[in-house]
């Protein structure tokens, strides 16, 4: 049977972009749809990665310039800067990426198709566009990449001007002095620092008990002696009560009640930004008739080869839910090419690190050293903090450390974990070496370039040598073990 497209991706974030790419290189014929009539990119290019970390580089150049050279005048960031200044910023970027994801795509004889587009049946997809003008397409496979939206907050209502989503914070037009973040996640992390780096006073309304539970406890507690230096309250186990004008005073009134204090609270603030949860992008965009899976939370559940329950039918990124994210669904997108064309590949072996884009970074792979106690591993940790290594004195950015975890008995690397500058490429010299099954004395045996954050490593290393030469192992024992 003929079809017009040999794939059609409905979708341009990066698992949509990935696959485009990937299938040219097999010479086959792509179609991409999208319903935003302006960019392509998807949230991650328009409203989420790319804008988010372009304004995050802002926001860590003007701390620099203060850690450098200090106030000017007692005046805080957001007194010398305007918002516009950072805005245009992020606008350079984000109009340097668009251009380049268009190039490629036109290079690669890419086609788009602008409009909404809704999947009839395993080989024809429809596209309206904003004419309601209708175009059938026939294609031998399909890649749902549609991705994920904000989460709408149930007690109070996001006017994308005193009330905020992650998305429209990305435009407001001036730098607050105060602003209250609700939300106990990643997203709502990097916001808070980014803002606290700019001077303004923040506070986060947790609704769980924890916050970021997931890292290594020595660097959460790094994490939040440098959330107490920048200011930073946060209330956990809070509820939103109401969110409200206060005309007299011109500002904006949060009411909530922590399950600690047991009593109803009220924060004064400019602006709130809520970062809830995220839904999966499938409304309106296949026939129930299709049997396509759902799982209870609505993302699409696929095989290990991002295929769905429909043969001829893919899904990736973050419309299949975790992880939720660009660097994941790059992945996902170019496996799942490859997959639909029974080209040979690999998925990625062992773990995925994650990248927390606050100001410092937070990065880490592997085990904890609590889960590892938990598994019953016998392991030793190595520390380096960046208050001891050079690199990090010339910057003035000695927030922070790097912290190995490894078999005591043979130096197996099983985790490495870091919170400061460049944590997230500092990351992937670790990996690279858990990849390997390789042992810290990689660290200790090869030339690392001095001065540089990654001499981390190399301090972490002999650190936690040492701790094993204490625990009774002879010193050239440990060096000349081949194991």
């Amino acid at each position: 049977m003929s079809f017009d497209y040999d794939v059609i991706i409905i979708g341009s974030g990066p698992a949509g972009f990935s696959c485009a790419m990937q299938s040219t290189k097999f010479d086959k014929k792509v179609l991409i749809v999208e319903a935003d009539d302006n960019h392509l990119g998807g949230t991650w290019l328009n409203k989420g990665t790319v804008p988010s970390k372009a304004l995050r580089e802002a926001a860590d150049l003007i701390q620099d310039f203060h850690t450098q050279f200090g106030d000017e005048k007692g005046r805080k960031p957001f007194e010398r800067f305007r918002m516009e200044d950072l805005l245009s910023y992020k606008k350079s970027a984000l109009d340097s990426k668009n251009r380049k994801v268009k190039t490629d795509l036109i290079k690669n004889e890419v086609e788009t198709a602008r409009g909404w587009g809704e999947i009839v049946d395993e080989h024809t997809v429809t596209v309206k566009d904003s004419l309601n003008k209708t175009t059938t397409y026939t294609t031998e496979n399909i890649l749902i990449a549609t991705g994920s939206r904000p989460e709408e907050p149930k007690n109070f209502n996001i006017d994308h001007s005193s009330v905020l989503d992650y998305n429209s914070i990305l435009n407001i037009t001036h730098i607050p002095r105060r602003l209250v973040i609700v939300g106990s996640g990643v997203i709502s992390f990097e916001y808070a620092t980014i803002f606290a780096s700019l001077g303004t006073r923040i506070t986060i309304l947790n609704d769980s008990d924890e916050f970021l539970p997931f890292l290594d406890h020595e660097i959460r507690d790094d994490v939040f002696k440098v959330l107490k230096k920048k200011g930073i309250i946060i209330h956990t186990l809070s509820k939103v009560k109401e969110v409200k004008p206060n005309p007299l005073r011109t500002c904006m009134e949060v009411v909530f009640r922590s399950e600690l204090e047991d009593r109803l609270q009220v924060l004064e603030s400019d602006h709130i930004l809520y970062v809830g949860g995220k839904i999966p992008n499938t409304d309106n965009l296949f026939d129930s008739t299709l049997n396509i899976d759902l799982n209870d939370e609505g993302y699409i559940n696929t095989d290990h080869h991002y295929r769905t329950a429909v043969k001829n039918i893919y899904a990736a990124g973050d419309v299949t839910g975790d992880p939720t994210s660009a660097s994941a669904s790059f992945v996902q997108g170019r496996l799942a090419a490859c997959s639909m064309f029974d080209i040979p590949s690999e998925s990625p072996t062992g773990d995925i690190p994650y990248g927390i884009y606050s100001i410092p970074e937070i990065s880490g792979i592997g085990l904890t050293e609590e889960q590892a106690h938990d598994m019953g591993i016998d392991v030793t940790v190595g520390r380096a903090y960046y208050k001891n290594l050079t690199y990090a004195d010339i910057n003035h950015r000695t927030d922070g450390m790097l912290k190995l975890v490894f078999k005591t008995d043979d130096l197996k690397l099983l985790g490495v974990h870091i919170f400061g500058d460049h944590a997230t490429d500092l990351i992937h010299l670790g990996q690279s070496i858990m990849a390997q099954d390789g042992t810290i004395k990689y660290f200790i045996e090869h030339v690392l370039n001095y001065p540089t954050y990654s001499e981390a490593y190399r301090v972490a290393a002999f650190n936690g040598v040492n701790r094993v030469y204490k625990a009774g192992v002879k010193y050239k024992n440990i060096l000349n073990n081949k194991s």
